[in-house]
């Protein structure tokens, strides 16, 4: 836990704390402005498409030019579009700011590079468990936290005040990032123009195929259950909240109970996942957590109250907790350092949340090939909801049916991980 890797974990403690406090309630912000299912759904559906024209150049930049200004430019930019999100007064506002966001992505191949590049691969499974231990301990509270808020000044304010909060943490860690982050590669001095991202735009997409075809077979399959696994996410994570208060009946701070014991379990689980990622392999971890996760959806499709939904979410963040280092560690695995952020900006890092209670899904895991799966889950996830509240995670059921399936079958630890 040395350079990089703790400042990521410090400014992961600011970003987590925030994202905790804000994405549990942002459905219920936008119905607050005259949204609903729908909207919910085509807010998360427009988030990543700048996507599809940024992460190609980002994953090329990445790899040529300075990583640390990418990251802080992304934090910046993130800073100003949170504030569109407390100023905003109809919904269709924030449909404008979610679109506009998604130019935040310029900071995600750098970031994953820097973490997988500034981790051995022995260590891989408990570096990542342990960072992630790290900045989650502020985010204990978040959910809690917020849903008071939410209770006291309503869904309107209440999620206003929440996102000028997160405004100020993410302009804390940019200020981090610049000051203590360090490069793990040479800036190549190539000049680049508008001309030159244009072609940079066009080769990516060219030399996307080959890149694919060249990766081991585990690494397609691992890209299959990312893919599969955000497009789950798309479709029911913003729909945790809403059903939880419409159908189940619990109050927003009664949700952010549940929320604050599930982080209290992850938190505690991060570490002792990441030595079992490391000890039982990588694969067998991800299959593990995946049945985790399978058992979760059946369980919350029928239960109807607090300690039937807090059973549902113990169980989602011990699959989250190995999850995310499984996945993540996989993936480093597998891509060799001069390619991985480009590798990176079309697969993402790697890492998965199971079962995200947010107002959408996003962050360093999505890649291009995750991008249009996860807009469509996003959008069909309202139409879903309004047909029948259930629907969502049949849908996630069967999703994470598939993905145990390409687990079983065509992932497997690589013999010699990349360095």
């Amino acid at each position: 836990m040395l350079g990089n890797i703790v400042v990521f974990s410090v400014t992961g403690l600011l970003g987590n704390f925030a994202r905790s406090m804000v994405f549990p309630y942002a459905s219920l912000y936008i119905m607050a402005l005259d949204g609903n299912a729908k909207t919910i759904g085509f807010v998360n559906f427009l988030r990543p498409l700048l996507g599809l024209i940024l992460f190609p150049i980002a994953g090329y930049l990445a790899d040529r030019k300075s990583r640390i200004k990418m990251i802080v430019l992304s934090n910046y930019l993130s800073a100003a579009f949170i504030l569109m999100y407390v100023l905003a007064p109809r919904w269709e506002v924030i449909a404008v700011t979610a679109l506009l966001q998604g130019t935040t992505v310029v900071g995600f191949p750098p970031r994953s590079a820097l973490i997988a590049d500034s981790l051995s691969p022995e260590d891989r499974g408990r570096g990542i468990a342990t960072m992630s231990t790290i900045s989650s301990i502020l985010s204990v509270f978040a959910p809690y936290l917020a849903g008071v808020m939410v209770d006291i000044y309503g869904p309107n304010t209440g999620v206003r005040i929440l996102y000028s909060v997160m405004m100020f943490l993410y302009l804390g860690a940019a200020l981090i990032h610049f000051r203590f982050l360090k490069e793990t590669v040479a800036d190549t001095g190539e000049r680049i123009t508008a001309h030159s991202l244009a072609r940079i735009l066009r080769t990516a997409y060219s030399d996307m195929p080959g890149m694919l075809k060249q990766l081991p077979r585990s690494a397609k399959a691992l890209a299959g259950v990312i893919i599969l696994s955000f497009m789950a996410n798309g479709v029911a994570s913003p729909f945790w909240v809403v059903y939880a208060t419409e159908r189940i009946g619990l109050s927003p701070s009664r949700w952010g109970l549940v929320l604050l014991c599930e982080a209290v379990l992850r938190i505690i689980m991060y570490i002792p996942g990441g030595y079992l990622v490391d000890r039982w392999g990588r694969t067998v971890s991800l299959f593990s957590a995946l049945l985790l996760s399978l058992a979760s959806v059946l369980l919350f499709v029928f239960t109807s109250s607090f300690a039937g939904v807090l059973c549902v979410r113990f169980i989602i963040g011990i699959a989250s907790a190995i999850s995310i280092p499984s996945s993540t560690a996989l993936m480093a695995d597998m891509i060799p350092r001069k390619i991985r952020a480009q590798v990176m900006s079309v697969l993402g890092q790697g890492g998965f949340m199971i079962g995200a209670a947010g107002g959408g899904t996003g962050g360093p895991g999505v890649g291009v090939l995750v991008t249009i799966p996860l807009m469509m889950a996003s959008l069909a996830g309202g139409y879903l909801y309004t047909q029948n509240p259930a629907y969502p995670w049949i849908f996630v059921l069967i999703v994470t049916i598939v993905s145990i399936v390409l687990t079983a079958l065509f992932i497997r630890d690589m013999k010699k991980a990349e360095i």
